[in-house]
């Protein structure tokens, strides 16, 4: 397989903002590099033992919480661009993911439904009894679990560029999926992804294992579409408009949710309470940290809904 191929696989465009810092497994504090000056100070970081894992976590800003899940192979810092606008208003709680960043693989497999209720107990380690959850990517499929296993632990959920089935990618893409594995770890050491890792793994030599077990996880067939009706909170769903999803699984997932049915209304009577946003000139490596990814999702998650009628612009414009 070819590199370009694999970074289209994984998203690199992720890795180029993961922050390195001391290999020392002890050592968790991020450091700062020139790809990283965007991240603000955690508040407070460090380990969790969370059922057989230590979960790295970091804390950002003030405000109502907000659980902030990233892709395969990256980590909290990915979302370097956006984290601090994030953060003005919200506290933000990263984690690295099981066998991501500073949270070493061990012996678990890798399933979402497992880290679904991995950071269900962190929320609660951590002392929140309810938070907002957005995922991006690997990150939304654990987000959709925990809201399925633990509706009582969250608030609203985001879901970016998140499918509900395997079926909902194009077919090219799950060809490629299927080829990855440990095999391709040589091959990997010059991109970003294999330094960002090697960097802040408390195990490098992993490296070759995560591939396995991501190549594994990725070649599942999997169906959610029963579990969708169980999302009762209110959910936003946002793609690139050149995703790696299919449009017509995006808008499926949206309708299976209750949205896309009908008309609004003029009173907007018929509005659902969740919503879709499709992000223009923006694909499945780079919607992760858009702004207008942030102007869209901050108002949901605010539960912002009002908006200024016909009426009242015709008024204010006389």
């Amino acid at each position: 397989m070819s590199r370009s191929m694999f970074f289209a696989i994984f998203a690199s465009a992720a890795a180029l903002f993961a922050a390195p810092v001391a290999s020392n497994a002890e050592d968790v504090k991020p450091s700062m590099t020139s790809e990283t000056k965007a991240m603000p100070k955690p508040v407070k970081s460090g380990l969790l033992p969370i059922n057989g894992l230590n979960y790295y976590y970091a804390v950002y800003g003030r405000g109502e919480p907000l659980l902030l899940l990233h892709g395969g192979l990256g980590t909290t810092d990915m979302f370097a661009p956006i984290l601090p606008k994030l953060a003005e208003s919200r506290t933000v709680i990263g984690v690295d993911l099981h066998g991501h960043g500073r949270t070493a693989l061990g012996d678990r497999p890798l399933n979402l439904e497992a880290m679904g209720d991995d950071m269900a107990a962190i929320v609660k380690a951590l002392g929140y009894d309810k938070v907002d959850v957005m995922g991006y990517s690997l990150g939304g499929g654990v987000a959709f679990r925990i809201a399925v296993q633990h509706p009582e632990t969250l608030r609203r959920l985001v879901l970016v560029s998140t499918g509900y089935a395997s079926d909902g990618f194009y077919a090219d893409m799950r060809t490629q999926q299927a080829q990855v594995g440990a095999a391709m770890a040589d091959m990997m050491k010059d991109t970003p992804m294999y330094k960002s890792y090697v960097a802040v793994a408390p195990h490098p030599q992993d490296f070759p294992k995560l591939l396995d077990q991501l190549g594994t996880h990725m070649r599942k067939d999997y169906d959610y579409s029963a579990d969708v009706a169980k999302l009762k909170m209110p959910v936003m769903l946002i793609f690139g408009d050149s995703d790696m999803y299919r449009p017509e699984h995006e808008i499926k997932f949206y309708q299976m949710l209750g949205g896309g049915l009908k008309d609004a209304g003029w009173m907007r009577e018929n509005l659902s309470q969740n919503r879709l946003a499709i992000l223009p000139n923006r694909t499945h490596y780079d919607v992760f940290f858009a702004p207008e990814l942030v102007a869209a999702a901050l108002p949901f998650l605010n539960g912002e809904t009002k908006v200024k009628t016909w009426d009242e612009i015709v008024r204010e414009t006389h």
